[in-house]
């Protein structure tokens, strides 16, 4: 048994954990993130489209205006959920982490 949880339901809100992506440049792993926390929402009964929260961790802040900003818009073309992006030290060849809040469907 894993100590580690994809996402934990309280009611009819979902949180995730946060997810990473395989190395690569920013937008490489921002976009994977994205896919891996689209998987997870569909596994939990949910979608982007529930989506009421997000935190981004960047290593770089200079990555949100060039490429975070406009594949967060291919994500959530309309009706965006609020968001809080910081810097953070992720270690090692992470560059990117992103957790949601979602509500089930």
């Amino acid at each position: 048994m894993s100590i580690l949880s994809n996402y934990r339901e309280a009611g009819n809100i979902i949180y995730t954990s946060g997810a990473t992506s395989a190395p690569g440049d920013a937008p490489t792993q921002i976009r994977g993130c994205f896919e891996k926390l689209k998987a997870i929402l569909e596994e939990a009964g949910s979608s982007f489209d529930n989506v009421i929260k997000v935190n981004v961790y960047l290593v770089n802040l200079d990555d949100r205006t060039p490429y975070l900003n406009p594949i967060w818009k291919e994500y959530f073309p309309t009706n965006p959920p609020t968001r809080t992006t910081v810097q953070a030290g992720l270690g090692g060849e992470v560059t990117v982490e992103i957790e949601m809040v979602a509500l089930k469907k």
